[in-house]
């Protein structure tokens, strides 16, 4: 069959089949009414029925972000006002570690100024405790010097003069000339020295 002899049928079947035949791709009034119909009966049952659940749904949706948002927005600006109050506290701590350390170092600097002022009056009553201990042994080296030296002049004495210098009041006066008289001889090198 060729195109030319389809388009004759068709032309035929029009004038016999009506208005079904003539044009298949157009649909038939009372379909065409119908599909109208029911189409506006869904469209009715999902406007008034599925369209407010979906709007509800999309508002809880939205809600739930927003509040999400939100709660992010809060817990951000709560861990920045944390972040802040950390790190204000640890400048804080970060000054008062300074002053206790300038308070330790100001005690210490005190301590040992303290300790150095003991030491040093230990050490002078130590210097003053040892001068009196020389001063005390010297005096006595002293003592028991002239004793010596008076025992040996009474001696050379009675040696060179031939006399005996027993008595003890003769004895006294030779030593106590003899003790003057080196006296007056170290006083008088000790003059001529400066």
């Amino acid at each position: 069959m060729s195109a030319l002899s389809a388009v004759l049928a068709a032309t035929e079947g029009e004038e016999e089949g009506g208005w079904a035949n003539a044009y298949p791709i157009i649909p038939h009034p009372a379909e065409l009414i119908a599909g109208f119909i029911f189409f506006a009966i869904i469209l009715f049952v999902v406007a008034k029925w599925v369209v407010p659940q979906l709007e509800e749904l999309y508002a809880e949706r939205t809600a739930a972000i927003e509040g999400g948002i939100q709660k992010a927005e809060a817990a951000q600006a709560e861990a920045n006002a944390a972040l802040e109050e950390y790190q204000n506290q640890l400048v804080e701590a970060r000054a008062e570690a300074g002053r206790i350390r300038e308070e330790a170092r100001a005690e210490g600097a005190q301590i040992l100024a303290e300790l150095r002022e003991r030491a040093q009056a230990e050490s002078a009553r130590i210097v003053a405790a040892g001068e009196q201990q020389i001063a005390a042994e010297r005096q006595q080296a002293i003592v028991q010097l002239r004793a010596d030296v008076g025992t040996l002049a009474t001696e050379l004495a009675s040696r060179i003069v031939g006399e005996a210098l027993a008595d003890e009041a003769r004895q006294s006066r030779v030593i106590d000339r003899f003790l003057d008289e080196l006296e007056a001889s170290e006083s008088a090198v000790a003059d001529g020295a400066r």
